[in-house]
């Protein structure tokens, strides 16, 4: 499988409704390793504090820069960039969690009514300051140590901090955008020319989620419609030490070492934090940064590697962060870990194959399927696309999905911009925010009067992903096809 094309599955408390004709990936059976995490979870609400104290230790003297052996090297050809969704939960309008408001659309395709919700206010019902929100943001650094080798999480928080996750940029144009290359072929998703973006807000100073969210319901120009993060509240570094049975180094084919950690094992932690954590807050937006740290399923570190997830579940009663008594209706909590990727990991030098996927590709990922679907249970008619072939039929409304690995180049990166151990150089002086697919594409609303046109007039008239005319694949230009 080429580098660059990625797979999701839904990690949860709850199962989700599968159509017959769904596939699951070959490499994972889903209903055992959703039987794994009831349990997993089931202990960390019993044992979340005593797990937290572990968590917070300093970090060991044994910690070094330099990897006690040499990591073996995962080839190009297995590596995978994946992300998934954790647990899900049901949410009322006066349930204590994120802003959000609930839409539906009629999908022509098969009939069906699909209803959704959303972060933000409804920008079809809302007016003035009423469409201007704005939602509290906690980082979490984690500082990561496998095989006496640290990952500092809380060393990239200044990079991301800098990134167009929370800093203000124009988004009518870009100078470079993914271009298919030679795929299915590689190279694929290498570095191409940019151009126009969001066209109608150019020249407005916007956050990448804000700009996102415009486009999408075409709120762009002078609308007072925003979806925006809050300065975030930046809190001390947690360190967690990966037993050895839980993960272990590796390294790209450009020498960059990165650890591979097992995603129950994992999973389980950022729980543990959500549930221990007096911070924590259900109308914040946690987000856990860790540096290139990647996740494997099962017990085979190269069957690797999932960059990051989002997630929502009840506050139980009775937490640091629970009421009492919900009496029906408990809190929610979103959530979101992600790792920012260093250059070479994924990307190829000079602009080759997968050159979007460093540094924020994964949190822009995060974030972006964290507004559209919030609590992990928006569901639409089951999709499939060839930029991503290993989901199978997905049938949800996860916007990131079928775009992993396309991007554009956004603002100033002065971080990691060096060479790659292997001295090639993947790094050029940008942030890479991923492509994002909209709501019409999975309604399959042809013409789309629902977001914002394309750069140039085109028959179906709104754009389906925030690239646009710049996104390189006829996929994207039309609504999502079936899986027929």
């Amino acid at each position: 499988m080429a580098v660059g094309s990625a797979g999701k599955i839904h990690l949860g408390k709850k199962k989700r409704r599968t159509p017959k004709n769904m596939k699951t990936p070959r490499w994972f059976t889903r209903n055992r390793f959703l039987s794994h995490l009831r349990i997993a979870t089931a202990v960390t609400l019993i044992a979340a504090a005593v797990v937290s104290a572990i968590l917070a230790l300093p970090l060991g003297a044994t910690a070094s820069s330099t990897p006690a052996a040499q990591p073996q090297v995962l080839s190009d050809a297995t590596m995978q960039a994946l992300s998934t969704t954790i647990g899900g939960a049901p949410v009322l309008l006066t349930t204590r969690t994120v802003p959000h408001w609930f839409g539906s659309t009629f999908d022509p395709d098969n009939g069906v009514t699909y209803g959704y919700n959303m972060v933000g206010a409804d920008p079809n019902n809302c007016s003035g300051s009423g469409c201007d929100v704005t939602v509290t943001v906690d980082i979490v650094p984690i500082d990561v140590v496998v095989d006496g080798m640290t990952f500092s999480g809380s060393s990239k928080v200044v990079a991301t901090l800098a990134s167009p996750v929370f800093a203000l940029n124009d988004y009518g144009s870009t100078p470079f955008a993914t271009a298919a290359g030679a795929f299915p072929n590689l190279p694929a998703f290498i570095r191409g020319p940019g151009g126009p973006l969001s066209q109608l807000d150019a020249g407005n100073q916007l956050q990448l989620e804000d700009a996102t969210m415009r486009a999408q319901f075409n709120k762009t120009g002078s609308s007072s419609y925003h979806v925006r993060l809050g300065t975030p509240v930046v809190h001390n570094p947690i360190t967690i030490v990966v037993p050895g049975n839980k993960g272990t180094l590796l390294q790209s084919g450009r020498g960059v070492i990165f650890p591979s950690v097992n995603i129950q094992w994992w999973a389980t932690r950022i729980q543990n934090l959500n549930a221990s954590l007096g911070y924590v807050d259900p109308t914040h937006l946690p987000i856990y940064l860790t540096d290139n740290v990647m996740l494997h399923f099962g017990n085979d570190p190269f069957n690797c590697c999932v960059f990051g997830f989002h997630g929502a579940g009840e506050v139980p009663s009775n937490t640091n962060n629970g009421p009492p008594n919900g009496r029906g209706n408990q809190p929610v909590q979103t959530y979101a870990w992600s790792s920012w990727v260093r250059p070479g990991l994924f990307a190829r030098p000079n602009g080759g194959t997968d050159w979007a996927l460093q540094d924020i590709s994964g949190l822009s990922h995060e974030i972006a399927e964290w507004a559209d679907d919030p609590f992990i249970n928006n569901y639409v008619e089951p999709w499939l696309t060839p930029t991503a072939p290993q989901y199978g039929c997905s049938s949800l409304l996860e916007t990131g999905d079928p775009v992993v690995a396309i991007g554009f180049a956004k603002g100033t990166n002065t971080y990691d911009q060096g060479p790659n151990p292997d001295g090639t150089q993947s790094a050029d002086g940008y942030y890479h925010p991923e492509d994002e697919v909209f709501l019409p594409w999975f309604m399959r609303l042809a013409p789309n009067n629902v977001s914002e046109p394309t750069q140039s007039p085109s028959t179906n008239i709104g754009r389906y992903t925030l690239m646009g005319d710049l996104n390189p694949f006829p996929g994207f230009r039309v609504p999502a096809t079936g899986c027929n």
